[in-house]
């Protein structure tokens, strides 16, 4: 028996499924594309790019959510690429845009992901938040997040937030990613445009009030759905181990809080990677 082919993305469907924070966000979907990211990033009316130089399906002018059925170039944190399936996995971004200067949108990745998860767990599905952009669940990769920012030619800051999130786990895809990754069955059970319309729902309630008050509203709720805490992690750049401690949390600029033998230190994200001590 074959399996039973997903239910097609809809964006009039999502749109007419979303919570009031979302009714003002447009929805576009594409059968394919290289990277949800980039295509928003190409939208943003950038400085010196005129309205024509926006990408095929013009310039920004609001919220809008797109949602590839399949990416052939997705990106996560540092480059690294993300690899999905269709049908198997939910890809997208959301360009939203922020009065607050770009200084001030330290956090938004892990505000981005108390969103997502908060709305996997009222699902039922237990997941957890690893610093500084993935959902974890059973200890591996649910999701990850990418956020990018770009300024407006009004003076506006844009942000793109992109998502990867693996409803099912071919072995062939397990694979080609090369190591323990996550899936979430159930959610695969659920209508697609409704489990996207939830999320993006929280995820608009999530910015919006980032917008207004910074990441500090967060703090709690982040370090309550924390991986590791209490537990001898490492920090890594390009694979070399630069700090040791015990993950406590982190703080209201969302800086990930260890303790070390020296007493407890903030951690910037940049580049650098978290993993648990050998």
């Amino acid at each position: 028996m074959s399996a039973a082919l997903p239910q097609p993305l809809d964006a009039g469907a999502i749109r007419s499924r979303v919570a009031d924070s979302a009714s003002h966000v447009q929805v576009e979907i594409v059968a394919e594309t290289g990277s949800t990211n980039a295509d928003l990033l190409a939208r943003v009316p950038a400085p010196g790019r005129a309205a024509g130089d926006a990408a095929l399906h013009g310039p920004l002018h609001g919220p809008l959510l797109l949602v590839a059925e399949s990416q052939t170039a997705g990106r996560g944190r540092a480059g690294r690429s993300w690899l999905s399936a269709p049908g198997a996995s939910l890809t997208f971004s959301l360009a939203w845009p922020f009065r607050a200067p770009l200084h001030r949108m330290a956090g938004l990745p892990l505000a981005v992901g108390v969103a997502l998860a908060e709305t996997l767990v009222a699902l039922g599905v237990p997941v957890q938040l690893k610093w500084p952009n993935d959902l974890m669940k059973d200890g591996a990769k649910l999701a990850g997040i990418l956020v990018e920012t770009q300024s407006a030619a009004d003076g506006a800051t844009w942000a793109v937030v992109g998502c990867g999130m693996n409803l099912l786990m071919p072995d062939e895809l397990e694979a080609a990613i090369g190591r323990e990754t996550a899936s979430a069955p159930w959610l695969a059970q659920m209508d697609r445009n409704t489990l996207l319309a939830q999320l993006l729902s929280r995820l608009c309630a999530a910015l919006a009030e980032f917008d207004d008050t910074g990441f500090a509203a967060f703090t709690e709720r982040w370090n309550a759905l924390q991986a590791w805490r209490g537990q001898p992690v490492s920090i890594l750049d390009h694979g070399a181990v630069q700090q040791q401690g015990l993950a406590a949390g982190v703080d209201d600029q969302g800086r990930l809080l260890l303790d070390t033998a020296s007493g407890r230190v903030a951690v910037l994200s940049g580049d650098v990677s978290l993993r648990l001590a050998s």
